[in-house]
């Protein structure tokens, strides 16, 4: 059974840390995921006095 959601980490390259995860729709396209972390990496970098260029995605694996 494949999984209902995706599943991401927002990562500081600065650091290597982790500073957020978040879940989305695995049936939505890849523009409207890319659209979507767009928005929540601006609203995460603006509530914590980052630099959004600095913040990436990257989507955390089953290991199965």
């Amino acid at each position: 059974m494949k999984a209902a959601e995706k599943h991401y980490k927002l990562i500081n390259s600065k650091t290597g840390y982790t500073i957020f995860y978040h879940s989305l729709n695995a049936e939505l396209s890849e523009d409207k995921i890319k659209e979507e972390q767009e928005k929540m990496k601006a609203q995460v970098a603006t509530q914590n006095g980052l630099f959004a260029e600095t913040l990436y995605w990257e989507e955390i694996k089953d290991e199965e």
